[in-house]
């Protein structure tokens, strides 16, 4: 499941495909050279002048973060870590980035226990320097520009220094969660609240023009000498601010100039005539969504599709079984056994399929027994789950297609700043007991040096001739999961458009409960799966798919989620 596509045939079928048109999300035709979907217009702007300019993918993808750092940093940002996935339209093959956040040297299993023994408060862990990883975003951008950028280093930034320079609008989202997030601690910290709160301590309102001098400096300081950013000043602005925070953390220059970004093969699973490609650990996105479809496809839907109440509980009771093995085994397999290659065997599939019942919900699911594993049985898990980080899809006129899912963990991360960046909050990711109740250790405990489990699932989907079908993804937590998901099957299974497919009613299915959407999903359907057995609890869940999918005629269309703020662009 590791290795990295390869087929013999036909990138310049696709690529003339791909150049001969592109349906637009209203079905208007044009003849596009370029496509980015993203959260936010600005950052859509920035990476589609890159293509225009004869970026590749990846230039575009460098610009889109680079902006998305300054008009949402309650997402992801510089201070943060990332999966990319990238397919190549000449070979036809999907490389992964992976720029995850790292624990520090200093880190131990206890990090986020109190005195007593007991876990921390989540936001008194959160709102300090115990939090704060290692961020990978720019080691991580560097490496895939060495190896797909056309345009300099440096020149992708060039949108985002003029807006921090200039200034940019705040958007009502933003503007939003600056004033929800005060009293959670953002506005305790000194350099958030100079940032985002007036002299009487008033949030600043949509509308307002914000300007961030000290961001711009940051991206022309990288554009000169990447480095800095791990062996220079801005290392040790971001060490100063780990160190002095109100709760300091152990983060070291030293641990920052030790930081890699890895270059990885995908995690593919064969769904019906489909390859469907996702991210392999550090983050449990590519084997979690690789389990649900593959048991989608044993159990089978109806041919009623999303009008079918019957098909939301079979889509339900396959991410319950996939939750239940990814809460109990994954984990950075630099320091654990997680059994990416057990969870995806057929046979083990097979039975973990043959529980669902397409009449009634299980009362309890358990994980299962994969093969080959494990030396150590993992204990149970306890990872707090907090929604944030921001996802977003770029293809160039040469076909190459970059689905990148990027974070800084909860909304303004560590609310630490540095260099005109908010820090993540990364560490929170992993276990705030190492050891469960019975004393067995937990896959995702802290450790020196070692990676958090991630939920991000950036994914693409390639045709049974290898060619590129469909690219998406979705922030919001362990909820990523489930998001991702449901994008894929709506295109794949119920012949949805990708916008269609984004605007779909959210249901996520972990443990024994299901959570549904508020507002989108219909009385009818939740009675429906209440009299199905489950018990379902409906709550706001915002996620921010954003996609771009390739029809049959080589045209391109694509969805930005309607929960958030962002927008598809084409040239």
């Amino acid at each position: 499941m590791f290795a990295p596509l390869h087929r013999a045939a036909a990138a310049v079928a696709l690529t003339a495909a791909l150049i001969a048109g592109c349906a637009a999300a209203q079905s208007a035709r044009e003849a596009p050279s370029g496509f980015v979907a993203a959260a936010d217009p600005r950052a859509v702007e920035a990476g589609l002048d890159v293509l225009k300019a004869g970026g590749t993918a990846v230039d575009a993808a460098i610009a889109v973060q680079a902006v998305l750092s300054l008009v949402e940093p309650q997402s992801s940002g510089l201070g943060g870590g990332a999966f990319m996935l990238h397919y190549d339209a000449d070979d036809g093959e999907i490389v992964v980035y992976e720029g995850r956040e790292t624990a520090p040297a200093g880190a131990k299993p206890d990090l986020f226990l109190n005195a007593d023994g007991r876990p921390m408060d989540f936001l008194a862990a959160k709102n300090s320097g115990l939090s704060v990883g290692v961020p990978g975003v720019v080691a991580m951008m560097k490496m895939a520009h060495d190896d797909r950028g056309a345009l300099a280093w440096g020149e992708q930034f060039d949108a985002a220094v003029a807006l921090a320079e200039d200034g940019f609008v705040v958007s009502p989202r933003l503007a939003w969660l600056i004033d929800y997030a005060a009293d959670l601690g953002l506005k305790a910290s000194p350099a958030a609240r100079a940032y985002f709160y007036d002299d009487a301590g008033d949030p600043w309102p949509a509308g307002h023009v914000l300007k961030n001098p000290d961001y711009a400096r940051t991206l022309r300081t990288i554009t000169t000498d990447w480095r800095d950013f791990y062996e220079g000043g801005i290392a040790q602005e971001i060490a100063d601010a780990v160190h002095y925070a109100g709760r300091p953390g152990s983060m070291t220059a030293a641990d920052l100039a030790a930081y890699e970004a890895h270059r990885l093969a995908p995690v593919c699973v064969d769904y019906r005539d489909h390859r469907v490609c996702g991210g392999p650990p550090p983050t449990s996105g590519g084997v979690a969504v690789g389990q649900i479809l593959e048991i989608l496809e044993r159990i089978g839907f109806t041919d009623g599709g999303a009008d079918d109440p019957g098909n939301w509980h079979r889509f339900a009771e396959a991410q319950r079984l996939a939750y239940a093995d990814r809460d109990r085994y994954a984990g950075d397999t630099a320091f654990v056994d997680y059994p990416v290659g057990g969870l995806l065997d057929a046979a083990y599939l097979d039975a973990r399929a043959a529980v669902v019942d397409p009449k009634r919900a299980q009362a309890a699911i358990r994980f299962g027994r994969p093969p080959g594993c494990c030396e150590v049985e993992p204990g149970a898990d306890a990872t707090p789950d907090a929604p944030g980080t921001s996802h977003f899809v770029v293809v160039d006129k040469d076909g190459n297609v970059v689905s990148m899912t990027t974070t800084v963990e909860s909304a303004f991360g560590s609310t630490l700043m540095a260099g005109g960046m908010f820090l993540n909050n990364e560490l929170t990711d992993f276990s705030f007991a190492p050891v469960d109740a019975d004393g067995k250790p937990a896959a995702n405990a802290v450790a020196p040096g070692k990676r958090p489990r991630s939920s991000m699932s950036p994914s693409i989907v390639l045709d049974a001739y290898g060619e590129f079908v469909f690219a998406t993804g979705s922030p919001g937590g362990s909820s990523i999961i489930g998001y991702t998901a449901k994008s894929i099957v709506g295109v794949l299974d119920w012949g949805l458009t990708p916008q269609e497919a984004a605007d779909l009613p959210n249901l996520v299915a972990r443990n024994d409960k299901i959570t549904i959407e508020a507002d989108r999903a219909s009385p009818a359907l939740i009675a429906a799966l209440r009299s199905l057995g489950h018990t379902v609890e409906i709550a706001e869940m915002t996620s921010g798919i954003h996609s771009v999918r390739r029809d049959a005629d080589g045209g391109l269309d694509g969805a930005a989620d309607p929960r958030r703020e962002g927008d598809v662009g084409r040239y």
